[in-house]
């Protein structure tokens, strides 16, 4: 059988629920910049991550299925950025100050977090001439986007 194994890094897209905090953030802005929300409530905003797009990661995916041998490969951008700045990427997009609208509260907050996720591409991109095509700014854009479009 050729069976390749992909792990990949947060892929997130439009689609992806409003429970995960790249569509959370997106969603509710969006609905304070047409009044029908007054704050966003947040947990750590200092964790740093690695998003990547979710079509760059099933472009990945098809490559690994096209390549003469199985193997493992990571997904991920290589690049992390905090939830703050994806909050003030999110509200600067929208020509809000995020500072006026966003709290924190301690029952956001997770008992074990790990502080930075990024992951290494390397092999996908020499092996398999992958490159993520999306940058972090356009795919957090694109979501923004999504909800204005439901919000109009």
């Amino acid at each position: 059988m050729f069976i390749s194994n992909g792990i990949l890094f947060n892929h997130e897209s439009p689609r992806r629920g409003t429970n995960f905090v790249t569509n959370k953030v997106a969603k509710e802005a969006v609905k304070i910049k047409k009044n029908l929300a007054s704050e966003l409530v947040m947990g750590n905003v200092h964790a740093s991550r690695d998003w990547g797009h979710a079509k760059d990661y099933v472009n990945a995916m098809w490559l690994m299925l096209q390549h003469d041998k199985p193997d493992d490969f990571v997904c991920a951008t290589g690049v992390s950025h905090t939830v703050r700045y994806l909050i003030e990427h999110v509200f600067n997009r929208l020509e809000l100050d995020y500072n006026q609208y966003v709290k924190t509260h301690d029952r956001y907050m997770r008992p074990e977090e790990l502080d930075i996720l990024r992951g290494d591409c390397t092999k996908a991109k020499e092996v398999l001439g992958w490159e993520h095509t999306y940058t972090f700014e356009s795919m957090m854009d694109e979501m923004v986007d999504h909800w204005l479009g439901i919000y109009s």
